[in-house]
C-alpha cells in the first residue's frame, strides 16, 4: 500500500470495498431488504380452486378465482410505501458503507502508527542494551558502582518490556487491518504498509466549512426522517386492515346428470368480509400510534444531537491537530537542539557516555510521543469525516499522545 495524504488509507479503503467479505455481506443484506421492500408493493397472486364432486349419477365441478379486494384497492398506496422503503434501504446501505470505510481508515492509521512506534522502540531497546552492557563491564573493572549499574539495568529491563508490548501492538493492529480489508492469509503476507504516518495538513479544517458540509445532507437525520415518513405512509393502510379484510371470488360451476343426460352451468361471485366481532384491532392501532410517536421522537433526538456530535468531533479533531503540531514545531526541535548540545558537551568531555545515551533515549521517547499525537490526529480526522456525513464515530483525545476510541475490535 502506498503512502497517502488526503485522505490517508485510500488504497486500503478501495481494497476493502472490493475484497472484504463483511462489506459484501452488508451489500447482500441490503439487496435482500430492498427486494423485500419491493415485494411489499405488489398485490398477492390470486388463488384458483377446483372442486369435483360426484353423487350417484350426478357430477358437479366448481371453479373459484379469489383475490384480496382490499389489497387491490390499496395497491397505489402500497407501491408508494415500497418506493419509500427502498429509498430508506439505500440510505441505510450508504450509512453502513461509511461506517466500514471509517473502520478501515482507523485500522490503517493504527497499524501504521504501531509499526512506526515499534521502529523507535527498537532503537530505545538497543540504546538501553548497550548502556546496560557498558555498565556491567565498568562495574567488573571497578569503575562503576552497584547502584549505578542497577539503574542502567532497570532502563534495559523497562525497554525490553516496552519493546515486547510494541511488537504485539504492531502485530495486533496489522491483523485488525487484515480483517477490515478482508485479506486472505496469503494476501496478508504480502501486505506492505508505509514507513510512517502522513504529514499533518498545512492548516486544519475550517469550522464554518465543516458545519456547512454537515448540514448539506447528514445521513443520520435523513435516515430518521425516512423511517418516520415510511411509517406514516404504512399507518394509513395498516389502520384500514386492522378493522377488516375483504376478498372477492369469481365462481363457476358445471352440473352433469348422467341419468337425464343434461348439463347445467352456473356463474356467480363471492365476497368474504372479516367481521370485527372478537377483535376490533384497537391493540394493533395503538401499536401503530406508539411506533409513530417513537419514530417522531427519534427524529427529534437525532436532529438535536447532530450539532452536539459535530462540535465534539471537531473539538477532538482540532485539539489533536494542535497537539501534533506542537510536538512537530516545538517539542521535537527543542529535543534536537538538546541532543546536538549534548553531543558537543560529550565531545568536549563535559558529560559521559551514559548521559549521552540517556538523552538519546529521551529524544526517541519524544519522537514516539509525537507519533502518538499524529496517530490520534488521523483517528480524529477519520471520525470527523464520518460525523460530517452523519455516521458519528467516537474519538477522544488526551494530552499524552494516546488515543482512546470507542467501537471496533483492536481499539487501543
Amino acid at each position: 500500500m502506498e503512502r497517502g495524504h488526503d485522505p490517508p488509507a485510500g488504497d486500503a479503503v478501495q481494497l476493502a470495498l472490493v475484497n472484504s467479505p463483511a462489506l459484501q455481506a452488508i451489500l447482500a443484506e441490503n439487496w435482500a431488504g430492498a427486494a423485500a421492500a419491493a415485494q411489499s408493493g405488489r398485490i398477492a397472486n390470486p388463488i384458483f380452486a377446483l372442486t369435483r364432486m360426484r353423487i350417484g349419477d350426478e357430477l358437479e365441478i366448481e371453479r373459484a378465482l379469489t383475490f384480496g379486494l382490499l389489497d387491490l384497492l390499496l395497491l397505489p398506496q402500497r407501491q408508494a410505501i415500497a418506493t419509500q422503503r427502498i429509498g430508506q434501504a439505500q440510505l441505510q446501505l450508504t450509512a453502513e458503507v461509511i461506517e466500514q470505510v471509517t473502520l478501515v481508515r482507523q485500522a490503517w492509521v493504527n497499524a501504521v502508527a504501531a509499526q512506526q512506534s515499534l521502529h523507535y522502540a527498537e532503537q530505545v531497546f538497543a540504546s538501553a542494551e548497550a548502556s546496560a552492557e557498558l555498565a556491567r563491564r565498568m562495574q567488573a573493572a571497578g569503575n562503576f558502582s552497584k547502584l549505578a549499574r542497577a539503574r542502567q539495568q532497570a532502563f534495559y529491563a523497562d525497554a525490553a518490556t516496552q519493546l515486547a508490548a510494541a511488537q504485539h501492538l504492531a502485530a495486533a493492529t496489522r491483523e485488525q487491518l487484515v480483517r477490515q480489508t478482508g485479506l486472505t492469509d496469503r494476501q496478508a503476507e504480502t501486505m506492505k504498509l508505509p514507513d510512517r504516518l502522513p504529514d499533518l495538513p498545512v492548516a486544519p479544517r475550517d469550522p464554518a466549512a465543516v458545519g456547512h458540509a454537515a448540514t448539506a445532507g447528514r445521513l443520520d437525520i435523513r435516515l430518521a426522517r425516512a423511517a418516520l415518513e415510511a411509517n406514516a405512509a404504512t399507518r394509513s393502510t395498516s389502520r384500514v386492515q386492522s378493522f377488516t379484510d375483504i376478498e372477492l371470488g369469481v365462481l363457476g360451476s358445471t352440473h352433469f346428470d348422467d341419468a337425464a343426460g343434461t348439463r347445467a352451468t352456473g356463474r356467480g361471485y363471492e365476497i368474504s368480509v372479516r367481521l370485527p366481532v372478537f377483535d376490533w384491532g384497537d391493540a394493533q392501532r395503538d401499536a401503530l400510534d406508539a411506533q409513530t410517536l417513537a419514530l417522531a421522537n427519534r427524529l427529534e433526538a437525532t436532529v438535536r444531537a447532530a450539532g452536539s456530535n459535530l462540535r465534539v468531533a471537531y473539538s477532538a479533531y482540532r485539539t489533536a491537530y494542535d497537539i501534533a503540531r506542537h510536538y512537530r514545531d516545538e517539542i521535537l526541535p527543542l529535543r534536537k537542539t538538546i541532543a546536538e548540545e549534548n553531543v558537543l558537551r560529550y565531545n568536549g568531555m563535559l558529560i559521559g557516555v551514559f548521559e549521552l545515551l540517556a538523552d538519546s533515549r529521551d529524544q526517541i521517547g519524544s519522537v514516539i510521543a509525537a507519533i502518538g499525537a499524529q496517530h490520534q490526529f488521523w483517528l480524529a480526522d477519520a471520525a470527523l469525516q464520518a460525523t460530517i456525513m452523519g455516521r458519528p464515530a467516537p474519538s477522544t483525545v488526551t494530552a499524552t499522545g494516546t488515543a482512546n476510541k470507542g467501537g471496533g475490535d483492536g481499539a487501543h
